[in-house]
């Protein structure tokens, strides 16, 4: 008998039966018991799943306290940029980064080419969520999402959802829903997909007739890049530029906000205007029509405040995560890859 199980008899039979309600809460194969399960039960069977499986696989999830504990203050919530930028933007993760791309040339060519994307930009996706593949996530998808949602108020129909977007994936991608890991949010695979952009956008890159972001180099390759053109990457298009800014006008332009709600010409008729790629030694910089859209994103870097005026296509990359920080991390870890191998 689990040890959790135990534990759950030995208080019921302790603390009499009128906490028996609140330590089924935390014990194990309960979760089939709320109603919003029930409705999720009834959804799944309605779209063909068997009703005993689904039933046993939600019933098998365990609440995860640390799971609760850590999407209360994710890092992009509780870190400034210049902290969050040590950690991803590192020799190490660089270099392998290098090694990815020196690998797996010939897939990132094929992806660019079909889908768009800069090889840089998908390499930078999966070193940042995953060290390419080495730190994949070590929680049972099913207990992560379950947790999250029948025991997160603030956002559980949201992993409710990914619930039932996992259950089906086990259908449609052959994955044992029952044992795959991943984060403490459910995301899965080197990319960290969550289920329902599994579903959604994953491809089979290398024609193998499966889908596979566990372990297939070559279908996470062909799938960041999809998800990226699928949200409306610009080909050609910069991401950023560092900005100097003269006067309180254009200090009053810059917030957290990432949406493109200018345009160029408006930020320089406020005294903000990008630094241009006429200078070699502006890494950070472009040379754009004024009609361009921008936002004004200030960020908290390590030195003071910097200014930055971000395109369309820094917004595409929050459509991954939504956070400024990972973001600008993606844009300067690619940056940083794509310098040195050139060099």
């Amino acid at each position: 008998m689990r040890q959790g199980v135990v534990r759950f008899f030995l208080a019921a039979c302790l603390l009499g039966p009128g906490l028996l309600p609140h330590l089924a809460m935390a014990g194990q194969g309960i979760y089939s018991d709320h109603d919003d399960a029930q409705a999720l039960i009834r959804e799944l069977v309605a779209e063909g799943l068997d009703e005993k499986h689904i039933t046993a696989l939600i019933n098998s999830a365990e609440r995860q306290e640390r799971i609760l504990e850590a999407i209360a203050k994710p890092a992009e919530r509780t870190l400034s940029w210049g902290e969050y930028r040590k950690i991803f933007v590192q020799d190490s993760r660089i270099e392998q980064g290098l090694a990815f791309w020196r690998e797996h040339r010939a897939l990132l060519e094929k992806a660019e080419a079909q889908f768009g994307v800069p090889a840089e930009i998908i390499i930078a996706i999966i070193g940042v969520e995953t060290r390419y593949g080495q730190h994949k996530g070590t929680w049972r998808a099913v207990d992560a999402l379950a947790t999250l949602g029948f025991d997160y108020p603030p956002r559980a129909a949201f992993f409710r959802r990914e619930l039932k977007e996992l259950l089906l994936l086990e259908r449609d991608a052959g994955i044992d829903a029952s044992t795959v890991r991943g984060s403490y949010a459910g995301a899965l695979g080197m990319p960290q997909f969550i289920p329902s952009s599994y579903r959604a956008y994953a491809v089979d890159f290398d024609g193998d007739g499966k889908i596979d972001l566990i372990d297939n180099v070559a279908d996470v390759v062909g799938s960041v890049a999809n998800y990226f053109r699928a949200h409306r990457w610009q080909t050609g298009l910069p991401v950023a530029a560092r900005a100097q800014i003269v006067g309180a006008d254009a200090a009053a332009l810059f917030g957290t906000s990432y949406e493109t709600s200018l345009t160029l010409a408006d930020a320089r008729a406020k005294g903000a205007t990008p630094l241009s790629c006429e200078d070699k030694a502006h890494r950070y910089c472009y040379d754009l029509p004024a009609d361009t859209r921008v936002a004004a994103l200030e960020l908290d870097g390590e030195h003071g405040s910097e200014f930055w005026l971000t395109t369309e296509n820094f917004y595409v990359i929050t459509r991954y995560n939504r956070s400024r920080l990972y973001a600008m991390a993606v844009l300067q870890l690619s940056r940083e890859i794509a310098d040195r191998m050139e060099n």
